[in-house]
């Protein structure tokens, strides 16, 4: 298989009904078939074609005199064009970046805020998209305003939080913990209607989630790419709206982000012109020559299975998942307040203290996020593995 190319697509009904859905994919990842692994939430395994684009890029850098100029844009070019694709947006609005951490630090730099104001963040947020904030308030002598979920869930709590006074609403598309939902559209509407700016962090559901940014139109949004985007650890994604893209202010001073950076010969001949579009705010060194084959490759093969097909698939599971866990004595909650790619349980009394280790004996990876047990399910899943999970909650939970 070339480096790159995209696995075929096997679509079949795992359920009655079910014409999106796609046949489980376990054989195109590196997993043991004894390991029962539900924490693509935490990191996804890696597809057997990923691991052969990795190594082909290894050994082409290992021969740098056959790098033409061009090579060092070219990759990161088509890595931006397919993340694009992918996101439904044009490539111009798309910056290479290292973490969510950088991508945040981003919108922090460039979003005006003032004394008195508000940034509105999800009670229990993922700590990178809240410290910036916490320092941005600080400087600016605004305050953080953190949103607790109502019984309506965070959609509800969210709208009922942006004010007048609201400068920047910072939320995901479900939170971290749990897979619980946020209506990104409605909060959106919500932020227009008071002059606010939106930031997005889309790790936990970009890759899994069909998301329509057009609808949405975030001022910022960030995506790490070795969760569901099935990617590297250390290159992730940012889209910058069209705004800043013209006046926005980068956090390096990269001379690859800059106009001409292609012709190495004329690097003595500085300017003050940014490449166009997004890419003013690429992070330093983005070429990557070994980690952006390997993020092509999955971005290729998660666009050929698309995002409404993997969604599908993931909403058959995490119903299973869901009907299991009250029989266990396990709550979930409701379907339309949680996001169809994973779920979060929680135990009527407690999570007992032996969990983490009886699971890790039986080979069966989940994670503990507060006091939700995190079953992150992707492709390589099957209902079995559902069944090998719950014969050691059931055994916890003396149900």
């Amino acid at each position: 298989m070339s480096e790159g190319s995209a696995l075929p697509v096997s679509r079949s009904s795992l359920e009655s009904g079910s014409s999106g859905a796609i046949e489980n994919a376990r054989h195109l990842f590196e997993i043991p078939e004894d390991v029962v692994y539900l924490n693509c939430a935490n990191m996804a395994p890696q597809l057997r074609s990923v691991t052969e684009a990795g190594i082909a890029a290894v050994r082409t850098k290992s021969s740098p005199w056959t790098l033409r100029a061009e090579d060092w844009c070219s990759g990161a070019e088509e890595l931006r064009a397919v993340a694009a694709q992918l996101l439904g947006v044009e490539t111009d609005g798309i910056a290479l970046v290292p973490a969510v951490s950088y991508g945040i630090a981003v919108a922090a730099a460039n979003l005006p805020v003032s004394a008195g104001q508000t940034i509105v963040v999800l009670d229990q947020e993922f700590p990178s998209n809240v410290y910036a904030w916490r320092v941005l308030a600080r400087k600016s002598g605004a305050a953080v305003v953190t949103v607790r979920r109502s019984s309506g869930g965070w959609t509800e709590a969210l709208e009922q939080s942006i004010t007048a006074r609201t400068a920047i609403v910072a939320a995901p598309q479900c939170h971290w913990t749990d897979g619980s939902r946020v209506d990104l559209e409605r909060v959106a509407a919500r932020a227009r209607a008071v002059g606010a700016a939106l930031v997005v962090d889309a790790s936990q559901s970009l890759g899994a989630c069909a998301l329509n940014l057009a609808r949405v139109q975030p001022d910022f949004l960030v995506a790490v790419g070795y969760k569901w985007l099935l990617g590297p650890y250390g290159l992730g994604y940012l889209y910058v709206a069209p705004k800043w893209r013209r006046t926005g202010m980068p956090l390096e001073q990269s001379w690859l982000t800059r106009s001409g950076s292609e012709n190495f010969a004329r690097l003595v001949d500085h300017t003050d012109e940014y490449r166009p579009g997004a890419r003013r705010f690429d992070m330093g060194e983005f070429p990557q020559f070994v980690l952006v084959p390997i993020a092509t490759a999955t971005l290729r093969q998660l666009t050929s299975w698309g995002m409404e097909n993997i969604q599908a698939s993931r909403a058959l599971l995490t119903e299973r998942i869901a009907e299991s866990a009250g029989i266990a004595g396990y709550d979930v909650l409701p379907v339309a307040q949680r996001c169809p790619h994973m779920i979060g349980l929680r135990s009527r009394k407690g999570i007992a203290s032996t969990l983490a280790d009886r699971l890790r004996a039986s080979r069966i990876y989940v994670s503990v996020r507060g006091d939700s047990i995190r079953v992150a399910p992707h492709l390589y899943n099957s209902a079995h593995d559902i069944e090998k999970l719950f014969d050691v909650l059931r055994f916890e939970n003396g149900a």
